[in-house]
């Protein structure tokens, strides 16, 4: 993209995509799944309320990494979405619409296909009225791609401009650049499915340790006493709690592939 039409970009139209927003029922139901959590922490590695209100700090990291996760499943499915658009788009291009009008229609196409309440949906209408406020389609798209924080938007959204401006062939463009769409999604489900045992282990893996406490504190009962309520003990269970984490962390990142 040039700087002069980087300039020209209008203020987002609809979504950001690279951040979410919780509703006010996410809101109560993350809050009481971070409390939980912290609470876990604090009696399995100290029985103490005063480190249940020393912990309380995590609900913030845990907020941060529900919205993240949050964000990048709605990212996904905004790119399986759009993959469909751009399908219907070439196909509309090839029954003889223009470009633009094109995309007019794959609005119908998508309403019936993701409802119109869908992402897609609601940026192909975005982009109509664009059209018809004469706002330029190499704009709209650049304004969807920026706001996606997708690669393949942004991909698309490049190539898009560069083919207006040189005088490509747009219909061989689009059904060429949702072929390359199809086939990364592809790779993406296989990667998916090869993981999927180990995404499994994973999480049963991350919850072990605490079954294992929990079971000897229930059958042994004063087997812990020795960790807790002395300066040795606490020192110890927040080492093991460190550990913890940067296992559980490391295991994020081994079964996270991204192509």
């Amino acid at each position: 993209m040039g700087k002069n039409f980087k300039e020209q970009v209008s203020p987002r139209m609809t979504a950001d995509y690279g951040t979410y927003v919780f509703s006010a029922g996410e809101q109560m139901v993350y809050l009481a799944q971070g409390l939980l959590l912290t609470g876990s922490f604090a009696y399995f590695f100290y029985r103490s309320v005063w480190a249940f209100l020393c912990l309380t700090p995590f609900l913030i990291f845990f907020r941060r990494k529900k919205r993240r996760m949050l964000a990048k499943k709605r990212r996904q499915e905004l790119s399986i979405q759009f993959k469909d658009a751009v399908l219907s788009v070439s196909a509309n291009q090839k029954a003889g619409y223009s470009v633009e009008n094109a995309f007019k229609e794959a609005y119908r196409d998508m309403e019936m296909l993701y409802g119109a309440e869908s992402m897609i949906c609601r940026e192909l209408y975005a982009i109509g009225k664009g059209l018809e406020n004469n706002i330029v389609l190499e704009r709209l798209l650049y304004d969807l791609g920026c706001r996606s924080h997708v690669q393949d938007i942004m991909q698309f959204a490049d190539v898009f401009l560069t083919a207006k401006r040189s005088g490509g062939n747009m219909t061989e463009i689009l059904a060429e650049t949702a072929d390359m769409i199809e086939q990364k999604m592809a790779v993406d489900r296989e990667i998916d499915v090869l993981l999927s045992s180990r995404k499994l282990e994973q999480k049963i893996m991350n919850v072990v340790p605490f079954f294992i406490i929990f079971y000897i504190s229930l059958t042994s009962k004063g087997f812990f006493d020795v960790l807790y309520h002395n300066p040795v003990g606490i020192l110890i269970m927040t080492i093991c709690m460190a550990v913890y984490l940067a296992a559980f962390l490391l295991s994020e990142k081994i079964v996270e592939i991204e192509v």
